[in-house]
């Protein structure tokens, strides 16, 4: 099978590395603070937890809409209200799975074979990959 030749631009995705490598740091002793992966450095909450136990007992296990459930979405829209001093609703805000997908979709949406991109850097290298991709 003969491959786009944009995935010839695709970078590695190195922090999973660095974290195994940082890993093996604590186990010998080292002191470490992780800024690899964007995982934070605590544990889930407890309440976090029994709230999800709760739903996928009560049958929430299948593909929930979209942008993500409304309640969510209204409840994040009025936090970003009352913390940050701007006016935000449910429509502007969107629930993914991380952030990755969230960036790619506007680059998708937006570049242009040539455009200038600017980016975080040091920052994750699929950035740099997806601008890449779209010929940024």
């Amino acid at each position: 099978m003969k491959l786009a030749d944009r995935m010839s631009r695709i970078l590695t995705e190195s922090a999973f590395d660095v974290l195994v490598r940082a890993r093996a740091l604590e186990a010998q002793g080292r002191d470490i603070i992780h800024l690899e992966i964007g995982e934070p450095d605590f544990d889930t909450p407890r309440h976090v937890i029994d709230e999800a136990k709760r739903a996928l007992d009560a049958g929430f296990t299948h593909y929930g809409p979209t942008q993500g459930l409304p309640e969510l979405r209204e409840a994040i829209a009025e936090y970003i209200c009352a913390t940050r001093g701007i006016k935000v609703t449910a429509r502007n805000v969107c629930v993914t799975p991380g952030g990755k997908p969230i960036i790619f979709f506007p680059i998708m949406a937006l570049v242009e074979p040539g455009d200038e991109v600017i980016y975080p850097n040091p920052g994750f290298p699929m950035y740099e990959s997806m601008i890449g991709v779209m010929g940024g």
